[in-house]
């Protein structure tokens, strides 16, 4: 599954996995989020629905350039920096291309939509 995170200014990439989370991620698409940047270290959005955690491990070490979501607060989480195991963190997938546009994104409208592989 491939999905684009795109502005009027720029767009990234993406390859999901085949997760529980990450098909619920897909039914929600498309949407239009605020994208805003989280300690420096991710940018974090709010989504209009809590997505399943059935089937996913208690937690992950996220690395640069990956999609999450974080169970507890339910919102995505793409990191572009390294960060350590955090509980509740589910691994959705990863960035192919644009994670420099979107480290430099500040507060903002993202739209994110399935694309073809």
């Amino acid at each position: 599954m491939r999905i684009r995170i795109s502005t009027n200014d720029g767009a990234a990439t993406a390859t999901l996995n085949d997760s529980q989370a990450s098909q619920d991620f897909v039914a929600q698409l498309p949407v239009t989020i605020e994208l805003s940047d989280y300690a420096a270290t991710e940018k974090i959005a709010y989504l209009p629905k809590k997505l399943s955690t059935k089937g996913a491990p208690s937690g992950h070490d996220p690395s640069v350039g990956e999609i999450t979501y974080y169970a507890p607060w339910g919102n995505l989480a793409i990191f572009y920096k390294d960060f350590g195991y955090s509980s509740g963190l589910v691994k959705l997938g990863d960035i192919d291309e644009g994670l420099s546009w979107l480290r430099k994104l500040g507060k903002t409208q993202v739209t994110i939509e399935q694309i073809s592989p």
